[in-house]
């Protein structure tokens, strides 16, 4: 069962000062609703909607909550995508917040001398690590579209770090499979582990270093990032430990306002994540193709040879075709168009998987991110995944700043046609270029109907398109929250080439027909993902939210007064 979690008042008394309650109308869903991945995040998102905050205050205060509590999927070392609704003018946009290489970044600077990929160099330590972009999005958010000041909305997280929390067999699994790399750092061995071991279930974790960044950002703004001491310590540190940043790195960082892919399908209104995000563009394709191949009739293995079929040809065009759109030039309206999905959908056989070599051929030239989503009483909404990158990104945090770094630099093409640490291939267009936005796969997303609206998007790596294409269509059909993140997922991700299936979706005579039409089948050891959604009925329904119950997480939903 999905996790549901009430809250009755807020934590923290410096809020107090600040209950402005609006009054409620009739147009609007009267309730604040959070779903994050972290209980503690939940709270602090609704402390601050008690407090007077909107949801976009919300936002800040559960993105900085889980950098502290969720170390292992987001951080102030990292970067993001929030999706944002405006409810008094129906504006809506994606606040950018992705890591941008490093202005000494070369295309082949995790090769060796033969031309072959080093193993690991762009996973771990401070080489792996491309400039943050969180603080930069925070302190945007805050100042554009949020009613409260940055420092309150990061209130709650500096608590966090400072008095600290118990820490859970989540964070244990997830440190215990990063053990060598965080002991390779002593900061991070220091913040995460203890005497070089995994702390015991119950421990309580303190992060007075990052405390102490936070409140700096709190006092001083993204400045107080990006510039002065803390920059300098910053690439000090990342630089003794064999990275390339340099101050200019940060002082030139920018969060980016861009305009959100949108698609009409069958009566609703996708709305999700623009590039350097891959997922709207490839939902928009799966989504076009659906229109002219509908699986709603078919019989289960049928529905899933097709909507493999469909992820298998939208993320072929990713790996071939899309990359950071300020830097390279990617086709996005033929690969929007109708005419193209319609054209890839005729390819399909009804009967025989298509081997993906055949689709095309690569151009030369997790649980480890997190997603919340927010509505606000007033109507105001946001979808946001978060990422580090790996389990505890780079596993290096830099000395006395409290700072875990991403190793979002995977995220590249490190040489054309080679997999990054997901499987994923990638080409020229997403090769390594100074000061370029790595391509990503996360898909925070609105699905909006005249009666309904979900907010939805999950963590999950490779498997976050297809699993945010599922939820659509979950939606779509009219599941309630409980049931989207509760129900079996699957996927096909281009190369390798492969159904990977969770275990007790398919039953083992689906598993066989599959087999049968040509399809390579694994069944794989656990449930992935963790799904977070919120939904508004208009008419009569009100609000409910959802955590998925394969992560920790907590959803919530608090009535008007």
């Amino acid at each position: 069962m999905s996790r549901q979690l009430r809250v009755k008042a807020p934590w923290w008394s410096l809020l107090a000062f600040c209950l402005l309650f609006a009054p409620v109308r009739a147009d609007v869903p009267g309730s604040n609703a959070v779903a994050s991945a972290h209980p503690l995040a939940t709270e602090a998102g609704l402390a601050v909607l008690a407090a007077g905050g909107n949801a976009f205050d919300a936002a800040v205060a559960v993105s900085a909550a889980l950098a502290v509590v969720e170390p292992y999927g987001s951080g102030i070392g990292g970067g993001g995508f929030w999706l944002l609704h405006r409810a008094s003018d129906g504006h809506q946009v994606m606040v950018d917040g992705r890591e941008t290489a490093p202005l000494a970044a070369t295309v082949d600077m995790y090769l060796d001398a033969d031309g072959n990929v080093i193993p690991k160099a762009s996973i771990d330590g401070a080489l792996a690590a491309g400039i943050p972009g969180v603080p930069a999005a925070l302190e945007h958010i805050a100042s554009r579209y949020g009613r409260l000041p940055l420092a309150l909305s990061l209130g709650p997280a500096i608590i966090l770090a400072e008095q600290g929390f118990p820490i859970d067999d989540a964070y244990r699994r997830m440190a215990g499979f990063r053990l060598q790399a965080l002991r390779a750092s002593p900061g991070a061995s220091a913040q995460f582990l203890v005497d070089g071991e995994l702390p015991p279930s119950g421990h309580l974790l303190r992060q007075p270093q990052l405390a102490g960044t936070l409140r700096r950002i709190a006092r001083e703004g993204a400045a107080g990032f990006y510039r002065g001491e803390l920059a300098e310590q910053m690439v000090s540190g990342v630089r003794a430990a064999g990275g390339i940043w340099q101050l200019d790195d940060l002082a030139q960082y920018r969060v980016v306002e861009r305009e959100p892919v949108v698609v009409s399908y069958r009566g609703h209104r996708i709305v999700s994540a623009a590039l350097p995000s891959s997922g709207g563009i490839v939902l928009a394709q799966a989504l076009h193709m659906l229109e002219s191949r509908p699986v709603e009739a078919l019989a289960t293995a049928s529905r899933v040879h097709v909507l493999a079929e469909m992820m298998r040809r939208a993320y072929a065009d990713r790996a071939r075709y899309l990359g950071d759109s300020d830097h390279v030039e990617v086709p996005r309206q033929r690969l929007l168009s109708r005419s193209h999905a319609y054209a890839q959908a005729r390819g399909i056989d009804p009967h025989r998987a298509t081997p993906s070599q055949a689709l095309a051929t690569p151009r030369a030239g997790g649980e480890d991110t997190t997603h919340f989503s927010i509505l606000d009483r007033d109507g105001n909404r946001v979808a946001a995944t978060l990422s580090v990158n790996y389990p505890f990104g780079a596993a290096f945090v830099v000395p006395g700043t409290g700072v875990l770094l991403n190793d979002e630099m995977d995220d590249f093409s490190a040489k054309p046609g080679a997999a990054n640490a997901y499987g994923l291939v990638g080409n020229a267009a997403n090769a390594i270029e100074p000061g370029k936005r790595m391509l990503s796969s996360m898909s925070p997303t609105f699905v909006e109907a005249p009666g309904r609206v979900t907010i939805l998007g999950t963590p999950g790596g490779s498997r976050i398109i297809s699993m945010v294409l599922l939820g659509i269509l979950d939606a779509i059909a009219g599941y309630a929250p409980g049931d989207i993140v509760d129900r079996g997922r699957f996927h096909h991700q281009w190369l390798p080439d492969r159904i990977e299936v969770e275990p007790g979706t398919l039953d083992t005579h689906v598993i066989e027909q599959l087999r049968d039409m040509g399809h390579e089948v694994e069944v794989r050891d656990s449930r992935y993902g963790n799904m977070q959604v919120v939904q508004w009925r208009r008419f009569g329904g009100g609000v409910s939210a959802a955590s998925d119950p394969r992560g920790i997480g907590a959803a919530a939903v608090e009535p008007a007064d």
